[in-house]
């Protein structure tokens, strides 16, 4: 199976949104987050495996539970999967329970829409945001490609100890402060640690 590069990211989006009007389907609108968020905007060189749903979005209430998946974007998936020889599961609403557990402040305003044709219009997160939603991941998962994810885009301290304050309202658990101080630590903020 093949990942999903930089480069063949674009080519796999408009292969869907061309499924999708080949079958006459409604419109999809997608706010994609993680790796192929990432590669869409130039932020990471690196492939991915898939292309993860957070939400969809609906212009009169804002974003919405994308689960289950509308059968025509099942079945455009499935078709890309074939033809690119991708994962069957490339294209997932794995990150959806997100929207309901909370987002920074002023998420939807920051989206950057982007439109493959009348049938897929995608939305991805700015880059605050997603310091924010990786270094969560890098909390919930431990060191590894979320931290480098993280790495390379380079928040600034504040950004840092703005999502570190933001990732401490999405666990109630008595222990999960410390993971979030062992995370900044690990990943050498040693001095945010004690500031959140």
């Amino acid at each position: 199976m093949n990942p999903i590069s930089p480069e063949t990211l674009d080519d796999t989006l408009s292969a869907l949104a061309a499924f999708l009007e080949d079958a006459e389907a409604a419109p999809e609108h997608l706010v994609l987050i993680g790796g192929a968020a990432l590669l869409a905007l130039g932020l990471v060189s690196r492939t991915t495996r898939d292309v993860d749903i957070m939400a969809g979005v609906d212009a009169r209430v804002g974003l919405v539970d994308p689960r289950p998946m509308s059968e025509a974007l099942k079945t455009a998936a499935a078709k890309v999967a074939r033809e690119l020889d991708l994962d069957p599961h490339w294209l997932n609403t794995g990150p959806a329970d997100q929207v309901q557990a909370g987002l920074p402040e002023g998420f939807l305003t920051r989206l950057t829409r982007r439109e493959y044709g009348a049938h897929l219009i995608i939305y991805l997160p700015a880059r605050c945001d997603l310091i924010h939603l990786k270094l969560f991941a890098a909390v919930d998962q431990g060191v590894g490609r979320h931290t480098r994810d993280l790495a390379a885009l380079q928040p600034t301290e504040d950004e840092l100890l703005a999502a570190a304050r933001w990732v401490l309202t999405q666990d109630a658990g008595e222990v999960f402060p410390q993971l979030v101080r062992n995370t900044l630590i690990e990943t050498g903020h040693e001095s945010l640690a004690d500031r959140i």
